[in-house]
């Protein structure tokens, strides 16, 4: 498979774009707030023969230029996580209602598929396992194969994801963070902000999993000290 990542709009989204080396067949994982990302994969040469879109969770910032790129990409069929549903509806008024922020309001675009846990998509010979991870939102989910997961804002290098916005629940993300973390270690994470990882790499050095490596009975990284406030 290959992986190019764009990184886009205020909130430095980082949407993925995933080509079948065989077919030629792609997806998206992720949209950015706006039309980048249309105009962007509308401008590369070839132009990408994008099948599928897929939504880790439904923020603003990750979903909100569904709608453009359904517009560039009609035929593009969109999955998102079935408990991201009632979020996903308040993109119209996401920004205003839930972040204070009128000018990231966003239209909906359309969903053709509601993804739950352990279901599968292929594109192409493609095969994305879809994961269950909420906490950060209540629908939050991972796509991964046998080489990457694509995690949205449930995992970053050296952090995770929010748990203080509203529908935010810090008791899921746990539980989400252990399942996650149950995956393969060698995978490549690719987040929804900042660079890439890995889960073991994680696992090994990530401050915020310290409550993991207890359970594990893991040794305890030296020279760090908690990030507070630095959360993505």
């Amino acid at each position: 498979m290959n992986v190019r990542c764009f990184t886009l709009g205020a909130f430095q989204v980082n949407a993925y774009l995933l080509e079948d080396p065989v077919t030629g067949q792609c997806a998206v994982v992720d949209t950015g707030d706006g039309p980048q990302l249309a105009n962007t994969l509308m401008q590369l040469d070839p132009r990408p023969d994008l099948r599928a879109i897929l939504l880790t969770h439904a923020h603003f910032d990750h979903a909100g230029g569904l709608a453009d790129l359904q517009q560039a990409f009609p035929d593009a069929v969109t999955w998102l996580p079935e408990l991201e549903r009632p979020l996903f509806d308040t993109l119209p008024r996401q920004g205003s209602l839930l972040f204070g922020m009128p000018e990231f309001d966003r239209p909906c675009g359309r969903i053709d598929h509601e993804l739950r846990d352990g279901d599968a998509i292929d594109v192409g010979q493609m095969r994305f396992h879809f994961l269950s991870t909420p906490g950060h939102t209540p629908g939050q989910g991972c796509y991964y194969d046998d080489a990457y997961v694509f995690v949205g804002d449930t995992l970053f290098a050296g952090s995770i994801g929010r748990t203080d916005f509203p529908l935010s629940d810090p008791d899921l993300m746990h539980a989400s963070l252990r399942r996650l973390l149950a995956l393969p270690g060698l995978l490549q994470v690719c987040s929804g902000h900042g660079p890439t990882t890995t889960l073991e790499q994680e696992l090994r050095r990530n401050p915020f999993l310290d409550f993991l490596r207890r359970e594990r009975g893991m040794d305890e990284p030296s020279g760090w000290s908690l990030p507070l406030g630095r959360w993505n």
